[in-house]
């Protein structure tokens, strides 16, 4: 028993004491090592076989018990599973790799990951993170600024967009209650409410908007979708027609806009928008998660205009921001739209504590334990200066125009739009009519990524006649690729397009 007491506790070296930095300092030249190594070996943006040979990959390195008996020496173990996960992952610096919103990071904030993850602090107590708390307050209060939004607004990170629209739904739904005397559901419930709660959005917002109106009790099935223009943007007439047909048993919870479409990055009117919501009385929630990235741009910030009318505001610096995930913002007009949250008493916020400084921000998430995103965003924003992320995000909407040309001038390409902003919509056009274009295209993209050619995404685009065909998508977040990289890509389309017509015609 006492042996086995002494090999639990030898083995363990807090990372953040002498002995444990030594160790991490082993352990981070062989992660080093280990991620050189992968590059060479994946030869693409993504090892070949596709889903069957990553699941062998990982049958291979997973074979082993989870929680073996004894001890393990920790670089072996270390070694073993990050080789093999490594090797198996997406390169998101690959030119190729042009299929979701994952942006290569840049070295400060990989590095600042490190010391999140060493030093462990939370957000949620003073004395779980102390510097931690006053710099996300810091961050919050500079990206405030950003969006537009003047004193007594807040914010708080988040781990991603989905969570961000769940906090917008969440105070939408309270504040509006509130405000209209319709009760008090973060107390109560939803059934309190005196009249049926409804959401109105355009039929592309965000699926999470869906899944957060589920979450806070409102329900999928009381999102009134508005109609849009051929491009995709809510129309304002028709907006204000809908609020003003609502019956007196129902209540308008929140309009959410689009800043910046994950398609073709298209923006709602804003301003119309606004004018609208506060006619209303409805919160306006703009998610621009995506489209964010546009505030660091004098040539793009303009597609943002009357962002800062928005009650709320969703933006992921994961996306154009050059930091890991996850790094979410939300962001309020009004600090006290935290108020159900704030209100909440726990031992984390004692009231003689918060009067000696002594709280966290506890009562600006839904989370307890969270974690410190804010160092790599600092650090990213700090080292890349207002210059260094202006230029970085043109450089993706150039590229995206690159290939948007690039598209137009090759005969079985056809190209849903110019971008607006870095995404670009494509599909290919078998030659035979017989083909079915839809189920051509995603088998075009799937034996794309099984080959480990390129990491192209999909989706539908609505046309007049009703129809939703196919398209692939490419989503331009890494500045450091070149003109002549995109082309390779589409000569890959054209030419695995061609090799699979050929095989079809055998």
């Amino acid at each position: 028993m006492v042996k086995n007491e002494h090999a639990s506790t030898s083995v363990f070296r807090p990372a953040g004491t002498v002995e444990g930095l030594e160790e991490l300092r082993s352990l981070v030249n062989t992660a080093i090592d280990v991620l050189a190594a992968a590059h060479t070996v994946r030869g693409g943006p993504v090892r070949e076989g596709g889903p069957a040979a990553a699941a062998e990959a990982a049958r291979r390195a997973l074979e082993g018990p989870l929680l073996p008996a004894e001890p393990a020496e920790p670089a072996m173990a270390f070694r073993e599973l990050i080789e093999a996960y490594a090797e198996f992952s997406v390169d998101v610096t690959h030119p190729a790799a042009v299929a979701r919103m994952q942006c290569p990071p840049t070295t400060v904030a990989a590095a600042a990951e490190l010391v999140t993850a060493t030093l462990n602090q939370s957000l949620h107590a003073w004395e779980s993170g102390p510097f931690a708390l006053e710099l996300e307050k810091y961050v919050v209060g500079e990206l405030t600024r950003l969006a537009g939004y003047g004193p007594g607004s807040g914010g708080t990170l988040t781990a991603g967009g989905s969570l961000s629209n769940l906090m917008a739904l969440l105070a939408a739904r309270d504040n509006t209650a509130a405000r209209r005397g319709a009760g008090h559901p973060f107390q109560d419930g939803i059934a309190a409410l005196e009249r049926r709660p409804v959401v109105l959005c355009s039929p592309a917002t965000h699926f999470s908007i869906g899944r957060a109106a589920g979450i806070v009790g409102i329900g999928e099935d009381a999102i009134l979708r508005v109609p849009t223009d051929l491009v995709g943007r809510i129309l304002p007439a028709e907006t204000d027609r809908m609020l003003a047909e609502l019956g007196d048993d129902v209540l308008p919870i929140a309009l959410i806009a689009c800043a910046g479409s994950t398609d073709e990055g298209w923006v709602d009117p804003l301003p119309e928008l606004a004018e609208i919501a506060r006619r209303h009385d409805v919160w306006l929630h703009a998610d621009a998660a995506y489209g964010g990235g546009a505030l660091f741009s004098p040539r793009l910030r303009g597609m943002l205009d009357g962002l800062a009318e928005a009650d709320s505001i969703t933006m992921d610096l994961h996306k154009f921001g050059w930091t890991p995930a996850s790094s979410g913002i939300f962001l309020v007009k009004d600090a006290g739209s935290f108020g159900p949250l704030a209100q909440q008493t726990t031992t984390l916020n004692a009231g003689d504590d918060k009067e000696a400084g002594y709280f966290g921000l506890y009562g600006t998430s839904i989370q307890a334990t969270r974690r410190s995103d804010a160092l790599k965003i600092a650090v990213t924003l700090r080292t890349l200066g207002r210059d260094g992320l202006a230029a970085m995000v043109d450089r993706c909407h150039d590229q995206a125009r690159h290939a948007a040309a690039r598209i137009e001038a090759e005969p079985r390409l056809e190209l849903a739009a110019r971008p607006a902003f870095s995404t670009v919509l494509f599909r290919y056009l078998p030659t035979d009519d017989r083909i079915d274009a839809d189920a051509f295209n995603g088998a075009l993209r799937r034996r794309l990524m099984a080959e480990g050619t390129a990491l192209l995404a999909r989706t539908r685009v609505p046309r007049e006649d009703g129809t939703q065909p196919v398209f692939l998508k490419l989503m331009m977040l890494n500045p450091a690729t070149a003109d002549a990289d995109l082309d390779l890509v589409i000569d890959s389309v054209l030419d695995t397009a061609a090799k699979s017509l050929a095989e079809q015609q055998d």
